[in-house]
């Protein structure tokens, strides 16, 4: 199975380094020097990792056969695509790739239905899980330990526990305004879930606990 595992930013320098999105929490596995990468589009590659470093926070890579910035620069925007067996599962027991996540049925603890994960999407500050509801709308529901309280695979359910208006809008809590002359002025908090990530999916198969290797 093929797994995003990261994006080629910019050319860093003049000796062909590249900076690079990383979407995978494994990186030093997926992104080590002499692993080979299939690429898309497919004719940038594949791509050998020659070496590797940080610099200022931002993963570094140079590949075999790029020796210079104009051959850097032309791998921007490219995909980096590893090979992973589909039976492999990450060593933390709350982390799970997004292919097992994907098509899993989405229940309130009362065993409510909400509908099937579709997608996962990764964003700086947490995972999103896509998820079509039985009418064929869509909701994103935060890959959040105070909302997706279990994740069973072998019963290919995730539960959640979502706040008001998450899932139905009709049922969000409006904020109303403090203003002169009524009895009581004092806005109520609309819910916000938890920026923590908790287990959540990765870009890598992608976990659940955050960045990984979109499929």
């Amino acid at each position: 199975m093929q797994l995003v595992v990261a994006r080629i930013g910019r050319a860093h320098g003049i000796k062909g380094e590249v900076t690079v999105e990383v979407r995978t929490d494994e990186p030093e596995l997926r992104l080590g020097p002499g692993a080979v990468l299939v690429t898309d589009p497919a004719s940038a590659g594949p791509l050998t990792i020659a070496s590797g470093r940080v610099h200022s926070g931002r993963l570094l890579l140079r590949f075999e056969g790029v020796r210079d910035r104009n051959a850097a620069e032309a791998l921007r925007n490219t995909l980096l695509i590893a090979e992973v067996d589909p039976a492999e599962l990450p060593e933390d027991p709350d982390e799970f790739y997004d292919h097992q996540l994907i098509d899993l049925d989405v229940v309130l603890a009362d065993g409510t239905e909400i509908g099937r994960i579709t997608e996962i999407t990764h964003l700086p500050s947490q995972d999103l899980f896509i998820v079509e509801r039985p009418d064929g709308r869509e909701v994103m529901i935060p890959f959040v330990e105070e909302i997706v309280t279990e994740i069973d695979l072998e019963e290919q359910r995730a539960v959640i526990t979502p706040p008001p208006g998450l899932i139905d809008e009709s049922q969000a809590v409006i904020a109303s305004s403090r203003e002169e002359g009524t009895t009581d002025g004092t806005p109520a908090d609309r819910t916000r879930p938890d920026e923590a990530r908790a287990g959540g999916a990765q870009a890598d198969g992608n976990r659940a606990d955050g960045s990984g290797e979109g499929v």
